[in-house]
Formats: structure tokens, sequence, C-alpha cells
């Protein structure tokens, strides 16, 4: 028996889990790492945690798995940059996190390059991505940009740490979220990096998705040699775990934010409204591309009534909660806690709560962070058919808050379509599982791994709450916010 091992590096913890080729239950590991919030609308990393973490967890599933161990699948926090010496891998300065929004006022002294940034990069001008990140990291750490400074996403640092420094690579998908990267061409942009002031000699090479980056060498706990041969960002490789591989499928992830990808196929779409497009992967056979509507806080939310107000003692405790009332009590809170993605990329955006009384309970609001996860998604979905005339026949769902069946009911009526729930449900780790086993020959072909998915639950549509309306008036009093 065979077993491939994916590092799920996350925004808040690392998940190893050994997938198998048999579809045993998987082996796993999970580790927390600290948040760093030094400033309002800063949050940071420390990339030595992540991978004290990696390797934390990666020797614990190894040890546990009795199988031939084929290949390690990385899949990682998107946008997250990390700058590190490569005479010595120490970082120069704490990761700076796709949620941070120090780069705002950067952003919209280049919006007169919206135009150009959006045919080249399929983004937008939002400190969400990785370029501005990567542009003050240079800035203001005293990093002069010379040949042994390395600029790379969390897989890049991972691949480096992973091989003892042979290996400075990452994937299309990841390439694909910085700002930096031709998704047309396939390959860093001369112009980009010289709008943004960050050297392409800092930046890491780029290689299909699945295919090999490098092996395993001096990591504690796990034996030397093992390939590394897949890689892609979460939200890609839960589009690939998914098995949305014909264009017009799609899925949403509900992790600490969400994120809706669509199956375009191998055409680079003219950028869409409100949309990103993105690379999906590529295989060997060249690039898929996906239209994405990104939310930046839907699980954070979750976190914030937990560690902010103390309102629910774990996370798992929202769902019981806001089930325990039949609504709102016309309660709306609108998580912008670092801004608004898709539809709307509004950096000043924050958070807010209307319609509390003397009658709201915390149950309501629990409610209403779970309900803003569902409008959230509409609205991104609205953008993403209405701007590219898709019909969107069918979502399948991931990530933690997914198993709320509440919610998930809750989603198909507002949307019209059936939502489905697959039995593995943790699916950005199964993705980077099978770029990986498919590389080695653990499994033949995408089709081969799309025989796997297993339905667990489906959601037929009902009627649509009526709210829409009024959380679209709440979103609009948190536009612009942070302007005065």
């Amino acid at each position: 028996m065979t077993a491939v091992l994916a590092i799920d590096a996350g925004t808040t913890g690392v998940r190893t889990r050994a997938v198998f080729d048999d579809g045993r239950e998987s082996v796993s590991s999970y580790r927390e790492f600290t948040q760093h919030f030094p400033r309002p609308g800063w949050v940071e990393h420390d990339a030595t945690e992540i991978w004290q973490a990696v390797v934390a967890t990666l020797a614990d599933v190894a040890s546990r798995v009795n199988d031939t161990v084929a290949a390690i699948g990385i899949t990682n926090q998107r946008e997250t940059v990390v700058a590190w010496d490569r005479r010595t891998g120490t970082p120069l300065a704490r990761a700076i996190v796709w949620q941070d929004r120090r780069t705002a006022d950067v952003c919209s002294a280049l919006l007169p390059r919206l135009a150009d940034v959006r045919r080249t990069t399929g983004l937008v001008l939002d400190p969400y991505f990785s370029g501005t990140k990567a542009a003050w990291l240079l800035a203001n750490n005293e990093m002069p940009a010379e040949d042994h400074i390395a600029i790379g996403t969390i897989d890049a640092w991972l691949v480096w740490n992973l091989t003892a420094g042979r290996e400075f690579a990452t994937d299309p998908s990841n390439a694909s979220r910085t700002m930096l990267f031709d998704i047309r061409s396939m390959a860093w942009s001369r112009d980009m990096c010289d709008m943004l002031g960050v050297p392409m000699g800092t930046l890491p090479e780029v290689r299909p998705s699945s295919g090999r980056f490098g092996v395993t060498s001096s990591v504690a706990g796990v034996p030397d040699g093992i390939p590394i041969s897949g890689i892609a960002g979460d939200q890609q490789a839960a589009l690939f775990g998914q098995g949305c591989f014909a264009p017009g499928t799609a899925k949403n992830t509900y992790g600490t934010g969400s994120f809706v990808l669509l199956n375009v196929g191998p055409k680079c779409p003219q950028p869409t409204e409100g949309m990103l497009t993105t690379v999906a992967w590529d295989i060997g056979g060249g690039p898929v591309y996906a239209l994405e509507g990104s939310i930046f806080v839907t699980g954070a939310a979750v976190q914030w009534l937990r560690d902010g107000l103390g309102i629910i003692p774990e996370s798992s405790a929202v769902g019981p909660l806001a089930a325990s009332v039949p609504d709102t009590g016309g309660v709306y809170v609108v998580p912008a806690f670092t801004g608004l993605g898709s539809p709307w990329w509004d950096p000043h955006a924050r958070g807010t709560i209307v319609g509390i009384t003397r009658g709201t309970t915390k149950a309501h609001i629990a409610r209403a962070v779970v309900e803003a996860m569902v409008f959230q998604t509409r609205d991104a979905i609205d953008a993403m058919t209405s701007a590219g005339g898709v019909t969107l026949a069918e979502l399948r769902v991931d990530g933690g808050a997914s198993v709320m069946d509440m919610m998930l009911q809750h989603q198909a009526d507002e949307l019209g379509v059936p939502v489905l729930r697959p039995v593995d449900h943790e699916t950005t780790a199964l993705g980077a599982a099978y770029l990986a086993g498919i590389a080695e020959g653990v499994w033949e072909s995408a089709e081969d791994v799309q025989r796997m998915w297993r339905l667990d639950a489906r959601f037929e549509p009902g009627e649509p709450s009526g709210r829409h309306a009024t959380w679209r008036r709440a979103v609009e009093r948190s536009l612009a916010w942070d302007l005065g």
C-alpha cells in the first residue's frame, strides 16, 4: 500500500495528513501557530514557527504510517509573503499575512495602472495580494535587493526548508496570486515587478503544480529522499480535491475566509468585473484557469466570537448557538475586519453590526455571523455568474464551517441551486495529495482521483429568506469607513 503526505499550511495552523491510495481513513496531525497583530489592520506570522509546526506534524504522521510514502504535497495560505536570507535560511522579518492591509494606500496610488494589472495578472489592486507586501518588506526592513534575498509565498518557504535550501520554487497557482505574474505567458512579469519595485531575482522558479520540486533532506523525523511533487494554493487545491475538473464546475471553501472558484478551462478569460482570474493548476499540459470570488472573513468571524467577544467557548459551538433562535432578530453583521473582497474590493471597509435592540442576544449575533457567510457567498456568486455569463448548476462545499447543515441549507435557498458536501470536507489537503500522487504515479490521472469523491449530504434549494436586500444595505454602511 502507498501513502501520500499532504502538508496543509493554513492561516491559523498546520495540518499534515496521510492520504492512502486505497481510500482508507487518513492519519493526521495538527498544530496551531501564533497570530501577531502589531497594529490595527496588520497581521503577521513567524515563518520559523510555521516551519516548526510543519516539522512536528510531518514527523508525527510519518511515524504512524507503515506504508510506503510515495510523495509529499503542499497546499498553503496564499498571498502571505516571507523574505529570508538564502545564505542562512533565516527570515528577515515576520511574514506579512494575506489579511494584512498595511499597503492599502500604495494600492490606491497605483489605481491609474489598474487596467494593466487586470490584463496582466487577472487581479485587482488590493493589499490582499503578495506584490505590495513584498515591496513593503524590501523597503521597510533594510533588505538590499541582492541575490541572497529570497521572497516567496509559504509554499516556496516550505520547499526551501524541506530540501535543505537546495530548491527555491513555487507553482503557477501561487504565483498567480502575487500581482507579479503574467497569467497568459505563465512567467514573472518584468513590468509588474518594476511597477512594484520587486526584483525578479528575488522570486522563486515557477514549475507545474504536479511534478518534482525536490526531495526531503535533513528534516527531523522524516526520511531523506521523499519526493515533493505537488503544490497548489489552498483554494485551487480544494477545487482539485473536489473533482471540479470540467469547465463550469465550482466549489466554495468555508475556512478563515471563503473562496468561490469556478473552473473556466484552458483559455484565459478577459477580466470580469468584481471577480479575479487565477491559474487553477498546471499538471503538465498547460494551465487551467478559474474565476474566483474572494471573501476575506467567514471562519475568522467565528474565531472573533470565540476569542474577541467570548460569546462561544469553542468554534464548534457556533452552529448549535445560531440554530437555537429562528432568525437573527433583525441583526446583521458585516465582518469587514480587513476590508471587503469580491465583489466590492474595498480595503477601507470595516466591520459593522446593525439592527441591535434590547432584545438582541448572543444567539442572534452568532446567527448573524453565520448568515453573513451565506450572504457574502451569494454576493460573490451573483457577480460571477452575471458578469461571466455562467449558469451555476450546483455548488460543492468544504472547509470547517461546512459541517453546519443549517448554514448549507440557507446557502442553497439563497443561491437557488443544490449544495453538495463531500464525505471528506477537508479537500485542500486532498488536492495537494492528488497533485503529488499523480506526479509519482500513485494515481494515473485527474479522472482517476475524481472517482474517489463521495457525497455526504445534498441540500436542495427552498425559499430564500428575503433578507438579502437588507444585508446589502448593511454592507453599504461598512464601505469606505476607514476613510472617515
